[in-house]
C-alpha cells in the first residue's frame, strides 16, 4: 500500500526539516503528534508532547545560525533516518553538528524522534 502525500513518512519528514531551518514553530509542530516524544538515542526522554516539544524548540529557533542540512536518508516503512549537519550558535560561537536523526510516522504525524548527537565543531 502507497502512503498519500499528506501521510507518505519521507515527506512529512522532510516537511520538519524545512520548518526547523526556517524556524516556523508552528509548522514544525504540526508534523508532530500531540503526544509525541524526542529522546536521546538510547537515552533519557527530551521532550514529550506539543507544549515541551515548543518550549525546547523556541530556545532553538532563538540562534540565529540556526539551519540543518540533510546529509542523506533512509526510509523503511514508517521509519525515516536522517543524517543532518546542523549549524547552530554555541556558546562558545558559530559552529555544525552532525545529528543521526529517527523518526517514526503513525497517521502522518511523527510520534517519537530519537537523536544521536555528534561532536559539536565551531565554525573557523
Amino acid at each position: 500500500m502507497q502512503n498519500s502525500p499528506a501521510t507518505d513518512p519521507a515527506r512529512l519528514v522532510q516537511r520538519q526539516l524545512e520548518a526547523y531551518s526556517r524556524k516556523d514553530i508552528d509548522a514544525w509542530l504540526a508534523t508532530y503528534a500531540r503526544d509525541a516524544e524526542q529522546y536521546a538515542l538510547h537515552g533519557e526522554r527530551l521532550a514529550k508532547g506539543h507544549e515541551e516539544l515548543r518550549r525546547r524548540m523556541l530556545a532553538r529557533f532563538a540562534e540565529p545560525d540556526l539551519h540543518a542540512q540533510l546529509l542523506s536518508r533512509v526510509v523503511r516503512g514508517a521509519f525515516v533516518t536522517d543524517l543532518e549537519r546542523v549549524t547552530r550558535t554555541f556558546p562558545e560561537g558559530r559552529g555544525v553538528m552532525d545529528m543521526l536523526c529517527i523518526y517514526e510516522v503513525t497517521q502522518g504525524h511523527i510520534v517519537r524522534a530519537s537523536f544521536a548527537f555528534g561532536e559539536s565543531r565551531l565554525a573557523r
